[in-house]
């Protein structure tokens, strides 16, 4: 009894030729990293008078590039676009259901799970920023401060969810996907690579981060005039402080 079974070679030929191909144009890619770098310099210096500026220098920086992702998202390449890949309640959750099952929907570019991961971490970095600057200068009372460190709290579970969220879906789509948002590719067909890199932005953009850190730091006030500042907010908080 013959069977008759197509052959490897022509099995594959009847499917899509797919290939390493680019998702995540430059842009997207030094927007990534600088937002993780400034969040956790930040984090890191949020305690301590020495690092006030530090701090601060990070956190406008985050503004900015929350500033400009948004522009990006809406007139940037294909996978940047919020239009590609923020998606309805429905789909989140039937992303969600196949990711538990083992089985997920593959995505080239976002996820509708991690494009609310993206979301939330844009919205509370505009939250912590405003707030940031309202304590920073005594403005509406100790409230912003308090929304300041809750939100920063918020923002650092989320985070927690988004890597583990990536760990996850690397591990099920046999993907690297922290390898994707350093290199930029992912496999997929031909037609759907981004066309251009658009390198010119990504470099205009980390020259004009690292240019407001660098005039940061040329009007940084001396040491005494940090200590003075310090005085004066620990008496402007009463008789309670301690005093050698």
């Amino acid at each position: 009894m013959n069977t008759m079974s197509a052959s490897p070679a022509k099995a594959n030929a009847t499917e899509p030729a797919t290939r390493k191909i680019l998702v995540w144009d430059a842009p997207v890619r030094v927007f990534h990293w600088l937002m993780v770098l400034s969040f956790a310099g930040a984090y890191l210096t949020c305690e301590g008078e020495a690092w006030k500026l530090v701090h601060i220098t990070l956190g406008y920086t985050m503004a900015g590039l929350v500033g400009f992702r948004i522009v990006w998202g809406l007139m940037g390449t294909r996978y940047a676009r919020f239009s590609t890949f923020v998606r309805g309640p429905k789909a989140v959750s039937r992303y969600v259901g196949t990711l538990l099952r083992g089985q997920p929907e593959h995505h080239l570019g976002h996820n509708p799970a991690g494009a609310v991961a993206i979301v939330l971490l844009l919205v509370l970095t505009l939250v912590v920023v405003a707030t940031g600057w309202a304590s920073y200068n005594e403005l509406a009372g100790g409230w912003p401060g308090e929304v300041h460190e809750a939100a920063s709290g918020f923002m650092l579970g989320v985070i927690g969810v988004h890597v583990a969220g990536v760990v996850v879906a690397s591990w099920l789509h046999k993907e690297n996907l922290v390898g994707a948002m350093i290199h930029g590719r992912k496999p997929g067909l031909p037609q759907e690579t981004v066309r251009s890199a658009w390198r010119t932005v990504s470099v205009l953009m980390l020259a004009a981060v690292l240019s407001f850190w660098w005039m940061q730091w040329q009007n940084a006030p001396s040491a005494g005039g940090l200590a003075d500042r310090s005085v004066a907010s620990a008496k402007a908080g009463g008789p309670d402080r301690d005093e050698d």
